[in-house]
């Protein structure tokens, strides 16, 4: 397939996706204590404050390895607590703390690292990472311990609204699906071929995309493109390699 082929089919599926599912509304923000997305549909502007920044960031951590119905148990907890915030964190007891998010597994690792999280917040301003180049800030991120491609491109896309397009494990297994790549294709790879072919030179219109798209996949995965797929219902069944 053609360099040209391959971008169209890249906005093609996105045009099916977003016409089907509408604006997603990423990323879910909790609204005192309940769980009650902040985000209005087609706006991009968040995170508007410094608790929401954090929320995000906790959110990319609690959701590794869970699906997002667990991680919004944890973080309705943590909101209930008030321990969205960074100096509280740090304070709260280690146990009580995994307890809180238990529900999102790994609980006494994930609570390791959101103290570890609110403890390079504490000591770099938001306002001071705000102003990095994505590359820089990526490889930051990178060295914090517990923070791997996923988290550190999802708070980058969601919590600095920077363009950079987050790949988990919908995206491999949809477009792999399609015929797009390999089952086993490595991450980098993959971001690669994504942001080669959406993007569009324009910082702020990259980043509604990616997050946008991303969202979408995610929605995709859900309704359609499960572990055991729906194909003749799928809304992609002819642009899918796997149903042709």
């Amino acid at each position: 397939m053609s360099k040209k082929n391959i971008k169209k089919k890249f906005e093609n599926i996105y045009r099916i996706m977003l016409k089907e599912y509408g604006h997603q509304g990423w990323w879910p923000l909790t609204s005192d204590g309940k769980l009650k997305p902040e985000y209005h549909k087609g706006d991009y502007s968040y995170p508007k404050t410094d608790k929401q920044f954090l929320e995000i960031c906790q959110g990319a951590i609690l959701t590794q390895n869970t699906s997002w119905k667990n991680v919004e148990k944890a973080l309705t907890c943590l909101n209930e607590n008030k321990l969205i915030d960074i100096d509280k964190i740090l304070a709260h007891q280690h146990n009580a703390l995994a307890e809180c998010i238990r529900s999102s597994g790994y609980h006494n690792q994930k609570a390791e690292r959101l103290k570890i999280m609110a403890k390079f917040l504490k000591a770099t301003p938001i306002s001071m990472l705000q102003k990095l180049d994505v590359k820089t800030l990526r490889e930051i991120l990178l060295k914090i311990k517990g923070v791997g491609p996923e988290t550190a491109d999802s708070i980058i896309l969601y919590a600095f609204n920077k363009p950079i397009f987050v790949i988990d494990t919908y995206t491999k297994r949809i477009f792999s699906r399609l015929g797009l790549c390999k089952k086993d294709v490595k991450y980098e790879e993959l971001q690669e071929l994504f942001m080669s072919n959406l993007s569009t030179n324009n910082p702020q219109k990259d980043t509604e995309l990616f997050n946008e798209y991303h969202a979408l996949l995610v929605e995709h995965a859900k309704r359609y493109c499960a572990t055991k797929p729906r194909c003749e219902e799928c809304i992609l069944r002819n642009e899918c390699k796997k149903s042709i």
